[in-house]
């Protein structure tokens, strides 16, 4: 077997792979020879067909089987004494493929890029340092009260945070639009769901009364062809209800599974999931500020074809979110709104990948059990949980991955500079923004934070 290699353009290579013609033509000759004794064809014996008949009626296709498998089986070989590594499948195509001539193709294909890693000394970055205080475990409480909350209607003029059920209109140059009009609809005033001045305008307003309003659509409104037009709303009030919190009692305890020891036991089970909680996003704080500290340290050649992988596996988890069990067309998400997510995602794999191989890490089984266990102590069923991971060979290599993560980010912030920095738990427990992100967003006030939603799925223990 004859092997060349050319580096045509980055990251691609050309292999050109040359069979002797004796090696293809005998296993065809073989096999041939093989389908003789047992081949049916009308007019002769059974295993007295002559073999000039069998290659009339069975020579090509049982030369394009062979020249498949040969071509598959020299592939691997060529790639291995090169010492390869392709980054997605390569296109084969033949050149030559005639008897009596060296069979010899072309295989054309991506590597994976050589990644030179820079000193990990010169990272800098903060780590948030927090306290749980008792203020924090109030509004941790209310936060739970609010998840439980009844709405009664009252009779009386709407304010901020009541939720108000309205029927509107909206109109642009006398023509309504799409999405513009309503009836029953619920909205709590303060939520920011609307665009600006439109809550504002219910403030005051009574059941049963109607009120035209006019505003005008921000820049940077959703719909394209709405940016900055003016726009009136007709809008009726129909009821306004105000949020009635549940008391903190032994009924309320009970939901989160506390049976006994009243608030105290409460309070103190509270305190118990916030500080993990705590733990956890100042965990994943400082990983994802140091992974983005040796992502910008890089500079990293992306195969087009691992591009294309995590474009596809971002688009069919999307397809999964938002299709449920309708079928929706992939073409809506075009491969532009996954680029700069998956140009980061591989970039970022392929640099954990080198970094792992270089401190020659790899995740444990101990502290992959120790993972599941940890996320499977949040649920109610723990065991079924545990027995889920160990059953799935695609969750088992997600936690698998996820624990390297952790090995990498561990051996490189033993070199990093990193600095404490004190912090309120909320700022703590808050996600880092990314830079183009970081503009002021209305938030609803009945919204449920993170650590809340984490503390009902353990039920407070």
């Amino acid at each position: 077997m004859q092997v060349s290699v050319e580096k045509t353009s980055g990251l691609e290579r050309r292999l050109t792979v040359g069979v002797p013609a004796e090696e293809v033509d005998n296993e065809v000759a073989q096999r041939l020879q093989k389908a003789a004794k047992t081949v049916r064809i009308s007019g002769f014996r059974p295993g007295k067909v002559p073999l000039k008949v069998v290659r009339q009626r069975f020579g090509v296709g049982v030369r394009q089987e062979v020249v498949g498998e040969i071509m598959n089986r020299s592939l691997y070989e060529a790639i291995t004494k090169e010492e390869l590594q392709p980054a997605g499948q390569p296109q084969i195509e033949p050149v030559k493929n005639e008897p009596g001539v060296d069979l010899e193709y072309v295989a054309v294909f991506e590597v994976y890029p050589d990644i030179e890693l820079q000193d990990f000394s010169s990272i800098e970055i903060t780590r948030p340092v927090a306290d749980i205080t008792e203020e924090d475990i109030d509004g941790m409480i209310d936060n739970l009260r609010k998840q439980r909350a009844d709405w009664v209607e009252v009779e009386r003029p709407a304010e901020t945070k009541d939720r108000v059920n309205i029927d509107y209109t909206g109109t642009v140059d006398g023509e309504a639009f799409e999405g513009g009009s309503a009836t029953d609809s619920d909205l709590v005033i303060g939520s920011g769901r609307m665009i600006p001045g439109f809550e504002d305008a219910i403030v005051d307003m009574t059941a049963g009364e109607e009120k035209n309003i006019s505003l005008t659509f921000p820049e940077d409104y959703h719909a394209e062809n709405l940016r900055g037009k003016a726009v009136e709303f007709a809008i009726k009030l129909n009821r306004v209800s105000e949020q009635q919190l549940p008391d903190l009692n032994d009924e309320f305890f009970a939901q989160f599974g506390v049976t006994e020891g009243g608030e105290e036991k409460f309070r103190a089970d509270v305190r118990n999931n916030m500080e993990r909680e705590l733990a956890q996003a100042t965990k994943a704080k400082v990983k994802n500020r140091l992974f983005k500290a040796l992502d910008e340290m890089h500079t990293v050649d992306i195969p087009a074809a691992l591009i294309r992988n995590e474009t596809q596996a971002m688009r069919q988890q999307m397809l999964s979110q938002f299709a449920g069990a309708q079928q929706i067309d992939p073409s809506i998400f075009p491969d532009d709104i996954f680029a700069p997510e998956a140009n980061k995602r591989v970039r970022l794999g392929l640099l954990i990948a080198e970094i792992a191989k270089t401190a020659e890490l790899e995740p444990s089984a101990d502290k992959v059990r120790e993972r599941i266990e940890e996320m499977a102590a949040t649920y109610e069923q723990p065991d079924q949980v545990i027995q889920y991971y160990y059953s799935n060979q695609q969750a088992l290599q997600s936690i698998e991955s996820a624990v390297l993560e952790d090995a990498v980010a561990e051996y490189v912030l033993s070199s990093a500079q990193v600095t404490d920095e004190p912090a309120s738990y909320q700022d703590a427990v808050t996600p880092d923004r990314p830079e183009e992100a970081e503009t002021d967003t209305p938030v609803s006030d009945d919204a449920d934070s993170t650590e809340s939603d984490n503390i009902e799925k353990g039920k407070a223990g």
